[in-house]
């Protein structure tokens, strides 16, 4: 199955948590349908991306990265590659990547979906963020990639300024899934 399948197949089964997801779910769903090279940033002015946020083994710190050019803290993840075979795989690649940290358990069934615009890729366009989970291992140390200004944990109740409603709502989210399915 192509990334492009598994993308279209996760997002027509998965269950979105309210009204608003669901209308994401189904801006997905028509990006998808109308173009081939959905799951690529060659896509215009659109394209799915996939992101994990990395939580801690006991549940109570989020791993969060320092974007560079957004100048936030966020989940780590990012574009999609050819070598990904699902949106899961490709959220924790990007995880693993950017946190450094082998072993992560990842949640295969996405937690949210973010469309948010990203005027240093898509001038005019927008990233269509698939948000998974992931557990890092215990005694987990995250190593600072050359995509992150700076990699740090962060207590899922004391989360920086410099971070935005998204990653607030996933790190709630995500933090929630975790407790209801450990």
């Amino acid at each position: 199955m192509s990334l492009h399948a598994d993308a279209t197949r996760t997002l027509e089964h998965w269950d979105a948590p309210d009204a608003e997801q669901d209308a994401l779910r189904r801006l997905y769903l028509e990006v998808l349908a109308g173009a081939e090279d959905a799951m690529w940033r060659s896509c215009r002015p659109d394209h799915l991306t996939a992101s994990v946020l990395v939580v801690s083994h006991d549940r109570r710190r989020v791993l969060l990265t320092l974007h560079g050019k957004a100048g936030l803290w966020l989940q780590t993840g990012g574009h999609c590659e050819t070598e990904d075979a699902s949106i899961a795989g490709a959220a924790l690649r990007e995880g693993t990547e950017e946190s450094g940290i082998a072993d992560l358990t990842i949640d295969p069934v996405p937690v949210l979906l973010s469309r948010h615009a990203v005027p240093f890729c898509v001038p005019g366009g927008h990233h269509l963020d698939v948000q998974l989970v992931a557990v890092a291992p215990p005694g987990a140390e995250p190593v600072i990639s050359e995509e992150s200004e700076d990699l740090r944990w962060f207590d899922v109740d004391a989360l920086p300024e410099r971070t935005d409603d998204d990653v607030r709502n996933l790190v709630s989210a995500g933090v929630q899934r975790l407790r209801e399915n450990p």
